[in-house]
């Protein structure tokens, strides 16, 4: 038989909807597609399944679960011309797992599940021996090889303990502390316990969906670990941008102190965010560069959650909102354009006009508004620092300058309606 009819009736038999087993509907298709993306890479996904799913995706519209229509929707993006962030780190089917029921993880336990979910990974990957890294296939010899290319040990480990602290400022009471402290002097063959250790899904059907949310696009070791960290990133930015959504309502409601305390977890999220450019620090540049030209027009300058924070504080600049930053996210746009948009800013300079509190309250809300500025410059310098090592003088994939834009935005302040927030007192 022609080889390539062959392979189009193997995908034209993967039609049916309902799982073996007992599974969820669509769970079967859902996992021998992801079988076939973590073989190929989606980027070079067989057009003979792309078709195939594009057809699945209009038949039985109805009959289709959620989860399922994301996952198509995610898994189709580039054959139908529609690439970008969300669909490269499968947000839309991540955000399905969240708030679906009571015992649903929140965003940034999300956060912990997804960076548990890779010290899993890795320490299944087979344990390489201390010799020179070898030096990347072409793409074609790289995706029929086996070998993924897993880091040498001494990147391995450092990986795991910035992941594994990461997941421990999660967890509750003093096990956390021994539990990282333990895995400082674990040997390799403990790491599969520890990791049997942390947090998993639930065993609901969200649950189910959770290995599916990973479909890198090539197929090298790193880019499984640097969509976890995207994911995670866009989680904790998600529950960032909640508590200042909460603090808006506090000072709404006449309540300083509550937003005050709001504003402070935002800030201390931070410190979280930043954790995660750690972990990513130990991804190889040359993995970075092999699967990153497979992900042009996929960039966190479409971040639609940090900036839907970034708006929430304050409205930015007339020129940052006519820049790549918003033209980029232009629901976030329409969000911060429309009248009944709130933000931090507004909703204090109404509340110092309408309300009488002593000024030692005043200025602690200040404070916190002055941490969480600080705790932004900070996490976006070390961005830059990040990228820098990573991309050298390459362009970003959004379609930027890459490094010197993430330079010029260091200039950029949430506040800076209110000047120098820090003991002020009142408005400058």
């Amino acid at each position: 038989m022609n080889p390539e009819r062959a392979e189009a009736d193997r995908w034209a038999a993967i039609g049916r909807l309902d799982g073996d087993g007992g599974e969820p509907d669509g769970i079967h298709l859902a996992r021998t597609v992801t079988q076939e993306v973590r073989r190929t890479g989606k980027h070079f996904l067989p057009q003979p399944l792309l078709l195939r799913l594009s057809e699945i995706r209009g038949h039985r519209a109805a009959d289709r679960t959620p989860h399922l229509q994301a996952f198509l929707d995610c898994m189709l993006d580039k054959h139908e011309g529609r690439y970008w962030n969300r669909t490269y780190l499968s947000l839309p089917l991540l955000e399905l797992l969240l708030g679906e029921t009571g015992e649903a993880p929140d965003p940034n336990r999300m956060a912990t599940l997804l960076i548990s979910d890779v010290i899993r990974f890795e320490t299944q990957a087979e344990t390489p021996a201390e010799t020179p890294a070898r030096e990347l296939r072409e793409p074609q010899e790289a995706r029929e090889s086996v070998d993924r290319d897993p880091p040498d040990p001494v990147t391995l480990r450092k990986r795991l303990h910035h992941a594994l602290r990461f997941v421990a400022h999660d967890l509750d009471g003093p096990d956390a502390d021994a539990l990282v402290s333990a895995a400082a002097h674990a040997p390799w063959s403990r790491w599969a316990d520890i990791a049997e250790l942390l947090p998993r899904p639930t065993a609901t059907e969200a649950g189910h969906w959770f290995d599916l949310t990973v479909q890198p696009v090539y197929v090298l070791h790193d880019e499984y670990f640097f969509i976890r960290a995207l994911q995670a990133h866009e989680m904790i930015f998600t529950a960032i941008a909640a508590d200042v959504r909460a603090a808006i309502e506090a000072l709404r409601a006449g309540r300083l102190d509550a937003a005050a305390d709001h504003v402070d977890r935002a800030a201390g999220l931070f410190d979280r965010a930043s954790a995660l450019f750690r972990m990513v620090a130990t991804m190889r540049p040359g993995h970075f560069s092999a699967f990153r030209q497979f992900t042009q027009g996929a960039s966190a300058i479409q971040s639609e959650q940090y900036k839907r924070f970034e708006i929430l504080c304050g409205l930015p600049t007339a020129a940052r909102m006519r820049s790549a930053a918003f033209t980029s996210v232009p629901s976030v746009r329409g969000e911060a354009e429309g009248e009944a948009h709130d933000t931090v800013v507004r909703a204090y300079l109404d509340l110092r006009r309408s309300a009488r509190f002593d000024e030692a309250e005043w200025n602690r809300f200040r404070n916190a508004l002055g941490g969480l500025e600080e705790r932004h410059q900070r996490w976006k310098s070390t961005h830059r620092s990040l990228a820098a090592r990573m991309l050298g003088g390459a362009r970003g994939s959004g379609y930027t300058a890459g490094v010197p834009y993430l330079a010029e935005c260091l200039d950029n302040r949430l506040f800076w309606q209110l000047g120098d927030q820090r003991g002020a007192g009142h408005p400058s």
